[in-house]
Formats: C-alpha cells, structure tokens, sequence
C-alpha cells in the first residue's frame, strides 16, 4: 500500500510536468528560460516516514521503526533546452538516527546508530519562467540508484524481555525514484544565480534487507533477516547558477523632448450679403459666440480676414473686403474682445472658397473669416 501511494504521488507530479507548460502567458523572468549547462547545490531536512520492518529467522515479527529529523544535501549539473524543459544528474546523500520501534509485543528502545543514504539521480525538470519576473516555479521527476548503509551495529532492547537484537552493518542499492516541487528566486543584478527552494520526495524501490545476530534471550544465538521499507521527505535551499545567462536589458533610454504642440486654432465664418459691409442678425450671433469661446482659451492673436467675391473690380473689392473685416472687428470690441488682440487683414477677391471665374455673384465668397490662435 505504501509503494502503491508513492507511485501516485510521483504520476500526480509527472502530471504536472506535461500538462501544465501551456499556462504560461506573462513576461519571462532575467536569464529565463535556461538555455545551456547550470550547476545547482542544496542543503537541507530529510525526513523518513515510519519504517515498516519485517523480521524473519531465529526471531521474528514486525512492526515499524521511528526515525529522528536528519540532514541531506544536493549536488547537481544540467542542461537547460532553451524551453523551460532541463534535464540534470544528481548526486545526493541523507543522514537519519533511529530512536525506537513499535510492534514486536511492546515499544522497543533503541541505542542510535545512523540510517545513511547516497546515490545518483538523473532528473528531469519544467520551469514556469512566465508566470512572474522574479518567481519561477519548477516540478521535476527523477529515477536513478541508492545505497543505503546501516552506520555501525544497532541494539533493540525491548521492555517486556531481555532479548537484544543486534543488525549488522551494511550497505544496500536500490533502485530509486523521487519528485520534486520547487521556487526558484533569480537574484536581481545577478545575471543567471538564482536562490532555490524545494520539496523532495524520495523512495526505494523494494525492501532493503540486512543480517542480524540475535543474543541474550531466549534459545540462545541466532541470525535472521531484517526488511524495511525507505519513504523520504526533504526540504532543501540551495543556489542554482546558469552558465551565459543575459544581462537584463537596460533601461530605454529617454526620447528627445517634444515640443509642445500649440492648440489648434479655432475659426468662425460670417457671411455678407452682395455688395454689403453691415451685419445681418445670424453674422451677429457668430460674432458673439466667437468672443465668447474667446475668453475660454488662451490665445495670441484673434485675426479677422475680410474677403469678397468676383463680381466688382479687384480694387474695388480689395476694400470690400476690408470694410467687411472692420465691421467684425467692431462687433468683436463691442461684445469684449480687446481691441489690441485684433489684427484685420482684406484680401478682396483672392483666396476664394468657392472657385469661380470673373463677375461671379457668389455668396460663400462674400465672407469673413474669425481665426482665433
């Protein structure tokens, strides 16, 4: 039941590894995704589930074994894809005592001795690079071979006997499988290091079998077997350095200062009837919006341009046109307008609106033109 619940944990991860590439959207991070060879270290707490053991031989039973907290450390080189995809080789090793056992009739107490565990690992990894700049999530899977080594003879003596069981040392390989569930933190201004945090679990296949000698109890001297399973959970911090890793794009750099744009101009019209320089009631009311819309914006000049159509002479109508400007300009001081912000111009029949040949009667060129700038 247990290797069965392993198994799932390790498809659960791998799930994670093939499915979940396609959720990246945002700008990836400095010297993401790694695309060449990396180094890594880490170091950090290993723990061991509860042991089953399983006791064959002169004596037997079963029942499990409780370990302490104890140490474990990474060393890894890999290779980054370019993709977020990495592939690495491993070496690791982790370090457990023994405190206790349960079963067997009653709760053994036990003398200490080491649980260690070292081996190589090759693993596969997806780093998340886009999902933030400076947050980058990984999930990885990993098979490879451990040993394990029981450090030094270790000694059970159980409450309700006198009975010692002493189990030999020795080192056991195993075949091995983990999954792995990190951050890692890219270091600003550090093109290519990263701080790296992370969940390991680990198992062996199997169970690990060692010799024992029983002594002091019961018929007397005996040897047997002893099989234990091996489920690990660690959490590492470590430093992970990607080789030619860019720089971090500087930033832009500032664009030459626009000038400021000056405000359109606003412009109105007033029309004249033939061969007229007074205004009629509609010419009126353009006048006095225009001196309104006046005081609204800040202006530097208010130019009023008199022009006529190609019915007189040019000279006549040169000062046509110029009468028709003065009457606006009039109107203008009358309803506000500085007489001092006003400049009159008269162009006569030039600059028509409507092209027209000579003596042509047309009143859209009978006009006066409001410009305020």
């Amino acid at each position: 039941m247990r290797s069965r619940n392993a198994l799932l944990a390790l498809a659960a991860v791998a799930g994670l590894l093939i499915a979940l590439p396609m959720a990246a959207r945002a700008q990836p991070a400095p010297g993401y995704p790694i695309a060449g060879l990396y180094v890594g270290a880490g170091l950090g707490v290993n723990f061991m589930q509860s042991e089953a053991i399983t006791i064959s031989g002169a004596y037997s039973g079963s029942g499990d074994f409780g370990s302490h907290p104890g140490l474990t450390g990474v060393l890894s080189v890999g290779w980054g894809f370019g993709n977020g995809f990495r592939a690495e080789v491993e070496g690791n090793y982790m370090s457990n005592q023994f405190y206790s056992a349960t079963g067997f009739g009653g709760t053994i107490q036990h003398s200490g001795d080491a649980w260690q565990k070292f081996g190589g690992m090759v693993n596969g990894f997806y780093d998340f690079t886009t999902l933030s700049p400076w947050v980058v999530p990984f999930v990885g899977v990993g098979v490879g071979v451990e040993g394990a080594n029981l450090h030094g003879g270790t000694a059970f003596g159980p409450q309700y006997s006198n009975l010692i069981l002493y189990i030999s040392s020795k080192t056991v390989t195993s075949f091995a499988y983990q999954a792995m569930l990190g951050v890692a933190f890219p270091i600003p201004g550090a093109p290519g290091l990263a701080i790296t945090t992370e969940y390991r679990f680990l198992g062996l296949a199997g169970e690990n079998t060692l010799p024992y000698v029983k002594a002091n109890g019961g018929s007397g001297p005996g040897t047997g077997t002893v099989k234990l399973d091996d489920y690990n959970h660690a959490i590492l911090i470590g430093l992970r350095y990607a080789f030619g890793a860019p720089a971090a794009p500087p930033p832009p750099a500032p664009g030459p200062i626009a000038a400021p744009v000056p405000p359109a101009a606003r412009s109105y019209l007033v029309f004249f009837d033939w061969d007229k320089a007074t205004l009629t009631p509609r010419a009126q009311q353009i006048i006095a919006e225009a001196a309104a819309n006046s005081t609204k914006v800040k202006y530097t000049q208010i130019q009023v341009n008199g022009y006529t159509d190609t019915s007189g002479t040019p000279q006549y109508n040169q000062g046509l046109s110029i009468r028709r400007a003065q009457a606006v300009a009039a109107e203008l001081v009358k309803d506000g307008v500085p007489q001092g912000a006003i400049a009159i111009q008269g162009f006569g029949e030039t600059h028509l609106l409507v092209p027209t040949g000579p003596g042509v009667r047309e009143p859209q060129n009978r006009r006066v033109e409001i410009i305020i700038r």
